[in-house]
């Protein structure tokens, strides 16, 4: 499996608690002509903690079904616990993905034995090809070179997705892994200099609302044209800042409904709608990529379905 290029990292529209089927459809189709190598599923930026195992399953297959094989379709696979993980990956199975991608456990604190025996255990008992997810910043536990190492000798482990904006770790990861274990960065604002040491791609915010200039600045990287990939990063920087002024995926969502890529910028609580500081920031930085959009009102957060507020 070449898990390689520009990956979006997708939001989940929602309308009224519920999963917005028809926008879904429509933002892959966007990504998929847009040219993007993939496209992953309910992670960070697809509130996939928010949601229930039924509900990733479904936006994985929708998102697999309207791809029709054109892009490769990865399903997060976000949980605090080895045994909900592998509950996750046997709904996935014949939802036709191509991939998995499989989040360090939140909360628990593992050691590093425990995040290997974690992946390890996952790899074990699926037939499709993984990439880890390290992303300290949300799950409080670091998965380190060494261990990512070990668990790249498993032949279904093949990637990762490394989010911890480190300018060190791709040549880390490049110096401990197999040279054919892609490394992809799922921290935007530093895929340029990721990239130029050993990094193989993104899974990527920005590329939900700016497909076209991530592909071109990875495309130039490759090419050996680092003064185009830096104008192009310089470009990107303010929306990068933006996407980020406040938690993933507050300010994308907004930006997509803003767009029209997606029908509203409903968020699943406890998620919150973007402040209006943050939302001046927005409309700043997609002037300033000569973007049209249509600024509207947050809406606000929405329960899930059946639920009632306290």
């Amino acid at each position: 499996m070449n898990f390689r290029g520009v990956f979006t990292a997708i939001v989940t529209p929602m309308q009224q608690g519920c999963i917005d089927e028809a926008s879904l459809r429509s933002l892959v189709r966007w990504q998929v002509e847009a040219g993007v190598s993939g496209i992953v599923t309910c992670g960070s930026t697809g509130e996939g903690a928010t949601l229930s195992l039924d509900e990733q399953e479904y936006v994985a297959r929708i998102a697999a079904d309207e791809a029709m094989g054109r892009v490769q379709i990865i399903a997060g696979v976000g949980s605090r616990s080895t045994h909900e993980a592998l509950s996750l990956c046997e709904l996935l199975r014949d939802s036709g993905i191509d991939g998995l991608l499989v989040v360090t456990p939140a909360y628990n604190k593992p050691t590093a034995k425990g995040l290997e025996r974690h992946f390890l255990t996952v790899a074990e008992n699926t037939n499709l090809p993984i990439c880890l997810y390290n992303v300290p910043s949300r799950t409080g536990v670091d998965l380190q070179p060494d261990s990512v190492a070990l668990l790249a000798e498993h032949e279904r482990i093949v990637a990762i997705k490394e989010a911890t904006g480190s300018l060190v770790r791709a040549t880390q990861l490049r110096a401990n892994c197999p040279a054919d274990f892609a490394l992809l960065t799922g921290d935007d604002p530093t895929t340029l200099p990721f990239m130029a040491q050993g990094g193989d791609g993104c899974i990527s915010v920005v590329s939900n609302v700016a497909p076209a200039e991530m592909l071109q600045m990875l495309a130039s990287i490759s090419a050996g044209q680092l003064a185009r990939a830096g104008e192009l990063h310089q470009q990107l920087t303010p929306l990068a800042e933006a996407l980020f002024a406040e938690s993933n995926p507050i300010p994308v969502k907004t930006a997509c409904a803003w767009l029209g890529l997606i029908s509203s910028a409903e968020l699943r609580m406890p998620l919150s709608p973007l402040s209006q500081s943050a939302a001046d920031q927005h409309a700043n930085a997609l002037s300033q990529l000569g973007r049209s959009f249509e600024r509207s009102a947050s809406p606000a957060s929405s329960l899930g379905p059946g639920e009632v507020p306290d």
